[in-house]
Parts: structure tokens; C-alpha cells; sequence
């Protein structure tokens, strides 16, 4: 609009259960807009997949392993 904000349409708002605060994340070239309650869950949700992934790959030679040089 006039000052500048992005509008969001209503059937946009309905669809990502916005109400009144939002999330914005940049991802690569874009910007994704979430409602707080949805990008709470998915963020806790995402962090056990990342925890894991990060227990696996150091398990695979990240200590004292492959991934270390020797001194």
C-alpha cells in the first residue's frame, strides 16, 4: 500500500491460519510469511530432526574420527 506494507489477502490469511502475528523467514531468494502459532510448531518440530542428524553425522567419524586431523 501507501506506507509501504504488504497486504495479505483474506483467503491467503485463512489458509495459513493468520490472525494477528506473523513469522517472517527468508529463505534463499524469498521470503515465507507464517502465522506464530504454526511457525512455533514447526521450528521445535525441526529441531529434533536437526539434533538428530547433527548425533548422527558425529557418530560417523566427527569425534576423534575421519572428520578430525591428527595433532
Amino acid at each position: 500500500d501507501g506506507q509501504g506494507r504488504i497486504l495479505i489477502p483474506a483467503y491467503l490469511k485463512q489458509y495459513a491460519g493468520i490472525n494477528t502475528d506473523v513469522v517472517l523467514i527468508g529463505v534463499s531468494n524469498r521470503i515465507e510469511v507464517w502465522s506464530k502459532e504454526s511457525w512455533g510448531s514447526y521450528f521445535e518440530d525441526s529441531m529434533s530432526s536437526y539434533e538428530e542428524i547433527a548425533d548422527r553425522l558425529m557418530d560417523e567419524g566427527g569425534r576423534n574420527g575421519k572428520g578430525q586431523q591428527e595433532s
